[in-house]
């Protein structure tokens, strides 16, 4: 069985095989499905603030 990752900071979910993962010096672990998300985190974007994201899809109300 072949395990699903969410993206970290737009919460799309990703094919397998494919995205990318970075692992910070603490050991926490994140996945990107684009650059563009992986850009935004580097960024320090907060996700809830960003309008395509699914969390700031929810926070304006529309999911």
């Amino acid at each position: 069985m072949v395990e699903k990752y969410i993206c970290s900071f737009c919460g799309e979910q990703l094919e397998p095989g494919t995205g990318k993962l970075f692992v910070r010096k603490d050991g926490a672990v994140f996945y990107f499905c684009s650059s563009k998300c992986q850009s935004n985190y580097k960024l320090r974007r907060v996700p809830r603030r960003v309008e395509w994201t699914a969390a700031g899809r929810k926070a304006r109300g529309k999911e």
